[in-house]
């Protein structure tokens, strides 16, 4: 057998239905489609969620909160998990990426203060907060945080 004598199985592939080519064809005049109502006209489907005109799901369930559209994301890192870099090396987004420490989108990073860091590091990152700030400080380090 070669690649040109390959055959779709029998009654694998259909012919699609050529509606609205005459009454002999057996689909024409209204085109299966029936008379009148919604569906027979064009455009005439129902949108998604639609319920019959009963209260559809997403307005009977109650609403609560508030999300913010200007809220920022941001990738966390925690200072524990800095611990694995050379002492005086510069860290920056790159380094924490190819670490694996940060994935997915490219949304700004930000290091919290979880855990300890005993050596000097050169951390270059878009946001940190106070605490470990201090901690770094304390250890020799420094912090340049970075424009978005």
């Amino acid at each position: 057998m070669r690649l040109d004598e390959l055959r779709p199985a029998p009654g694998a592939r259909r012919s699609r239905k050529r509606v609205g080519r005459g009454q002999g064809s057996g689909h024409g005049k209204t085109s299966c489609r029936g008379h009148k109502g919604q569906k027979s006209r064009s455009g005439g489907r129902v949108g998604p969620g639609f319920e019959g005109g009963q209260m559809p799901l997403q307005r009977r369930l109650p609403k609560r909160g508030f999300k913010s559209p200007f809220k920022k994301e941001y990738a966390l890192v925690h200072l524990g998990d800095l611990v694995r870099f050379e002492p005086g090396s510069v860290v920056d987004t790159e380094v924490l990426r190819k670490a694996g420490l940060v994935r997915g989108r490219q949304c700004p990073v930000k290091v919290l203060s979880d855990g300890e860091i005993a050596h000097p590091i050169t951390l270059r990152v878009h946001k940190v907060s106070e605490k470990a700030r201090e901690k770094i400080a304390a250890a020799g380090g420094s912090v340049e945080e970075i424009l978005r």
